[in-house]
């Protein structure tokens, strides 16, 4: 058996817990912050998990992760 490519971008944008669930960030907060509320903001600013649908998919792509 081959062995399996990373996906480079994947691998920037995705870690994985000890648990074997991925986290992910939260997107919307580059810039155009002014006119977000501030709880909002914070709340962008923590990790978040992949959701179950998505997380076949995205450890596909993150073989070795």
């Amino acid at each position: 058996m081959p062995k399996l490519k990373t996906h480079s971008g994947a691998a920037k944008r995705f870690k994985k817990t000890g648990t074997g669930k991925i986290k992910r960030g939260h997107t919307k907060v580059r810039h155009i912050l002014t006119s977000k509320a501030p709880k909002a903001k914070r709340k962008l600013g923590k990790s978040a998990l992949v959701a179950d649908g998505e997380h076949a998919k995205v450890s596909r792509m993150i073989p070795y992760a």
